[in-house]
Order: C-alpha cells, then sequence, then structure tokens
C-alpha cells in the first residue's frame, strides 16, 4: 500500500498510524504508546509506502524515537513553525501541543470559524479557532479515565471501573454510583467549560463544538452542545498540514 503521507498521532495512552493522500486519510492502526518498540511499529506498518511522515508527538521521548525510527526519510514535526492553514493568537505559539494544532488545523478547513475543538484523551483540551481563522488558546482538565483511575488507586474500597452510559443517575451499587458520577459530573465539567468558552467569543448559543477521541461519543451523546463527533479529526488535520508543507 503506497500513499503520500504517513500520518502518526502520538498520544500518551495511544499511537494512531494512518496512510493517506493528500485528499482523505485511510484507515487508522494504533498501540499503546507504552508498547511502541521497533518491532511493534515494524508490524503496524508492513507493506506500507509513503512519501512524507507527518508526526505530532505530545509524549518527547517517544517522538523522537519514532523520529529517529523512521530516519532517514522525511519527517514534519507538526509545531507552530510549520504551516497549518490556521493563524495563531497566542502568546508563546511553540507551546502549543502539536495534537491542539492539529486539531485547530482539521477544524477549521472543515467546519469554518469560530469553532471549538475537544479532544478527549488522557487529558481533556477545549481548543479554539476564531472567525478569522486564529488558533486563540483553550482550555486543559483532566480525563475521564485519569479521574475514575485516581478515585480507585488513592482509596481503599472504591473499584476499578468501566466506563459506560450509567443506567440511572442515583446509583444502586458502588460502581453504578462511580459511574453516575463520572459521566454526569464530567458532562457538567464540559457544559460549564463551554458556556464559558461562548462568553467570551460573544456567542451565547449554538457555538460551533467538535468532539473528537476515545470517550467523544459517550460523553457527546448527552450533550447537545457538542453538534459533531470527528473520530479522526486530529489525523485529517495532519493531512491538511501535510499537504500545505510539502
Amino acid at each position: 500500500m503506497s500513499a503520500d503521507f504517513l500520518l502518526i498521532d502520538n498520544s500518551n495512552s495511544f499511537t494512531k498510524f494512518a496512510l493517506s493522500t493528500r485528499k482523505d486519510v485511510g484507515p487508522s492502526r494504533k498501540l499503546a504508546t507504552r508498547t511502541l518498540t521497533p518491532d511493534a511499529m515494524n508490524n503496524i506498518m508492513r507493506q506500507w509506502e509513503w512519501k512524507t511522515a507527518v508526526l505530532c508527538s505530545v509524549v518527547p521521548e517517544v517522538g523522537e524515537r519514532i523520529a529517529e525510527y523512521l530516519a532517514p526519510r522525511r519527517v514534519l514535526r507538526v509545531s507552530a513553525k510549520l504551516k497549518l492553514g490556521v493563524g495563531i493568537d497566542y502568546p508563546k505559539p511553540l507551546t502549543i501541543g502539536a495534537d491542539r494544532l492539529a486539531n485547530a488545523a482539521g477544524a477549521w478547513a472543515r467546519y469554518g470559524g469560530p469553532v471549538v475543538v475537544v479532544d478527549f484523551g488522557t487529558a481533556v483540551s477545549f481548543d479554539v479557532v476564531s472567525a478569522e481563522g486564529k488558533y486563540v488558546g483553550g482550555v486543559i482538565a483532566p480525563g475521564l479515565e485519569a479521574m475514575t483511575d485516581y478515585l480507585h488507586t488513592r482509596t481503599a474500597l472504591l473499584p476499578e471501573i468501566t466506563l459506560t452510559e450509567p443506567p440511572t443517575a442515583i446509583g444502586k451499587s458502588t460502581k453504578h454510583a462511580m459511574l453516575s458520577g463520572a459521566v454526569y459530573g464530567y458532562r457538567g465539567l464540559v457544559r460549564q467549560i463551554l458556556q464559558e468558552i461562548g462568553k467570551e467569543l460573544g456567542i451565547a448559543k449554538k457555538l460551533p463544538v467538535i468532539a473528537t477521541g476515545g470517550y467523544a461519543e459517550l460523553i457527546a451523546a448527552g450533550l447537545p452542545e457538542i453538534r459533531t463527533v470527528q473520530e479522526d479529526l486530529t489525523l485529517d488535520g495532519l493531512r491538511i498540514i501535510g499537504t500545505l508543507n510539502t
């Protein structure tokens, strides 16, 4: 299989790989980031061919390992130094996470602005692109799984839970009570942050919000504030950035 780009989204929990043309992203494959060895990458990219790799990493040591593995082939490391398709109105552009830049690029290209991207990863990030097409900042909060894992590891009696839609708000068991607190509580966190962002943008209602990341479907199911869930948004942003820089 041959393509213009190899897209790599290296996050704290998982790393996604996909081939893409300049117009479309193909199916993705993923590995747990802690298992990302040269042998694992050999297996996941077996029989793949590409011209340029576009790498988005928020785990510096792993990003370096991936870049070294790909050498001497060309690797575009996503940062504010590249053409992104969006401008940046931010005091220190080089401190913006590569994943947040990719999300902004993908959201602006597909939906225009203003737009807010909510990325449900190990942390949940909110990234804002203005009506003028500029990345203007955002919000970072603890991820849903991080919150529930904290309860399990820091208490003697609270179990580890699998995150699904709660059957009721009032829990009838410890697990159901934790599930209700996690999912409904998290939706409240997301809703309040979106309300505050909307106020600052001067958009009280119908703020365009796009969700992506591991728990996007679960949380968005109870949040009418979220317009669309786009699973491949980060990868699509990488495709756009690759196209603009080659």
